[in-house]
């Protein structure tokens, strides 16, 4: 099946090539106007090229030989990708939007008829976390989780979602909890002769400021946002898991190895990348299953500047680290 659709797809591109060829030609160079020869040559290439990349799209989509779709969530779990702040953020992580678009474009794609949601995440931020579980959730098929290294906090957050999720033995799994912080910086301010002068409206409008104490009522404001993230939580995994509320706040917001999280529930397969592809072979009562990679088209500029990202987040990471926890900040992290 996989040959006949190469076959045709070639003969396709073949076809619209010596058809744009043909016209490129007469247009350009057999019947020149007010242009050179030369010129006319020039042009008539171009159009060939462009040509080429045109009909070879066409093809790719009218012989498609992929039926399910790969999505990857990897690093932690951002926005736009970025830490939010003036110095460089970590490498390698995953802007929620650009996943969302891709799942939303295999789901509009005729030719997929599974969703493969690749996760190899310690969590992230909440809502972008939620984002990326809702659009699996849209999606019109079956989807998968899949794990090797960790699937932790948001990344379980996002499997919850899907209708299973599959993992190694040595996979980190789990992590169903919120983590909220904020650096108190109030005794070196002291000690260097600063001081906090409060501008505000509204009680708890600087509730988790460093340069000062926090009062008991600001402790309990922040703690109960806290607490209703992980209701929210607690929610999400019960329901998209079909488990007993109790039973995850049981786990207290511990990781098991791939092994220990199967036996207790939070994993519903055990095997390898063949054999997940294995099982949605039967799944989808196909002769194979074909996984194209969907992920987002990347500037160039943006190509060329990862090298530089790495580079500056090596240099940069420890400042990065005392700089970002200017006020509080609430997270899904393992």
């Amino acid at each position: 099946m996989v040959e006949t659709r190469t076959i045709s797809q070639l003969a396709v591109v073949a076809l619209g090539i010596v058809a744009v060829a043909i016209v490129s030609f007469g247009v350009f160079v057999l019947y020149p106007d007010s242009l050179t020869d030369l010129f006319g040559l020039v042009i008539a290439l171009a159009v060939i090229v462009l040509g080429i990349r045109v009909i070879s799209g066409i093809a790719s989509s009218m012989f498609a030989s992929y039926n399910v779709a790969e999505v990857a969530v990897e690093g932690p779990i951002t926005r736009d990708g970025g830490g939010g702040g003036p110095l460089p953020s970590r490498p390698q992580s995953t802007p929620a939007d650009d996943v969302v678009d891709q799942i939303d474009r295999a789901d509009e794609d005729e030719n997929v008829d599974a969703l493969l949601m690749k996760l190899n995440t310690p969590g992230g931020e909440v809502v972008p976390s939620d984002d990326i579980r809702l659009a699996a959730e849209r999606f019109d098929g079956p989807t998968v989780a899949y794990t090797t290294d960790v699937c932790a906090s948001g990344g379980y957050w996002i499997a919850s979602g899907c209708d299973a999720l599959w993992a190694r033995d040595g996979s980190i799994v789990g992590s169903i909890g919120v983590i909220g912080s904020r650096v108190n910086a109030s005794d070196l301010a002291e000690k260097v002769g600063l001081s906090y002068e409060r501008f505000a409206a509204g009680e708890f409008k600087d509730a988790g400021t460093p340069l000062k104490e926090l009062e008991e009522d600001e402790r309990a404001y922040l703690q109960g946002l806290i607490d209703d993230y992980y209701e929210t939580f607690v929610d999400r995994v019960s329901d998209g898991r079909d488990m007993d509320p109790e039973f995850v706040r049981d786990t207290e917001a511990r990781i098991y190895l791939g092994e220990q999280a199967h036996e207790l529930g939070l994993v519903d397969e055990l095997g390898t990348r063949r054999d997940l592809e294995d099982e949605l072979t039967d799944q989808l009562e196909t002769d194979e299953v074909v996984v194209e990679e969907f992920e987002p088209e990347r500037p160039l500029m943006a190509r060329l500047g990862t090298g530089a990202q790495q580079v500056a987040y090596s240099f940069g990471a420890g400042i990065a680290g005392i700089g970002a926890d200017r006020e509080f900040r609430l997270r899904l992290r393992n």
